[in-house]
């Protein structure tokens, strides 16, 4: 309980270093789509890691040399229902690789597919406030593959979410989200945060910084990692810092590279993400 105190902590203070450090575009967050209009974003996202953190969250080396690659493309997508109520949807088609000095295995496939739907409840001067709610179904995989997709079981998740434009003071504007999820069968439940910060360099460049976090409610009822996939575990905390720099080809389609670091966590891999995004608005 200490160390997840610790890291809420932590994650407070790169929200407020995210708010000061970096002088967009934003089509999703808190944002609803406009009745009949739709969001885009496809991404190929390479993510390798040969660490790990404990318990005790401190970063550890893979046992027997091992390492764990995900390479996958995936699809995000929202459309607007009405000029408040968006429908939205993820879902990646991975390749998973793992190995160390006695294994050798990998599989690949569709992996955890979400459905949800957001509805904005505020939009005034002071900023959008919107919920979000959202199902996440694994039924496009087995659980049982050497190295699995996922964990096998449904998920339900509640979100709230404020977006703010920070125009005409910078060229800019600020998300928060904070939410809970309820996951089925053995795996803990999670309280969700995400901060981000997101600023127009020039007319066409952007810059964008997001920490995306996970809290662990340690109710699992076991600590076994799925098969030889170390990034899904029944019970973990995780930090990522996501930096990306952004092109806008129009002002209504953009090309996106990112760099996703995860810097603090508990009893998960411990890796970098890098990816290329092309996101187009309808």
């Amino acid at each position: 309980m200490k160390k997840r105190v610790t890291n809420l902590i932590l994650a407070a203070g790169w929200a407020g270093v995210m708010l000061i450090v970096i002088p967009v575009m934003c089509f999703a967050g808190a944002w609803t789509q406009e009745k009949g209009a739709s969001y885009h974003q496809f991404t190929l996202n390479c993510y390798y890691a040969d660490r790990y953190f404990d318990d005790d969250g401190h970063d550890q080396t893979m046992a027997d040399q091992g390492e764990f690659r995900d390479i996958h493309v995936s699809y995000y997508g929202e459309y607007g229902l009405g000029e408040r109520l968006t429908v939205l949807t993820s879902l990646s088609f991975k390749y998973l690789k793992f190995e160390d000095n006695t294994v050798e295995s990998d599989s690949y496939g569709v992996s955890d597919i979400d459905l949800g739907l957001k509805y904005k409840l505020v939009d005034s001067p002071l900023g959008i406030v919107s919920v979000q709610g959202l199902v996440k179904i694994p039924e496009a995989y087995d659980e049982d593959d050497a190295v699995p997709l996922g964990n096998g079981q449904y998920d339900l998740e509640c979100r709230l979410l404020y977006g703010k434009s920070l125009y005409p003071f910078i060229p800019g504007y600020m998300n928060l989200e904070a939410g809970y999820r309820w996951r089925a069968d053995f795996p803990a439940d999670e309280f969700r945060y995400l901060a981000e910060f997101g600023v127009n360099v020039t007319s066409k460049i952007y810059g964008r910084m997001k920490l995306d976090g996970i809290c662990s409610m340690g109710n699992s009822d076991t600590l076994d990692a799925a098969g030889n996939n170390p990034s899904v575990t029944p019970e973990f905390d995780l930090g990522k810092l996501d930096l990306a720099v952004g092109y806008k080809v129009t002002e209504s389609c953009l090309v996106e590279v990112g760099f996703r670091p995860e810097i603090y966590g508990q009893n998960t891999s411990k890796g970098n993400n890098a990816s290329v995004s092309v996101a187009f608005k309808r």
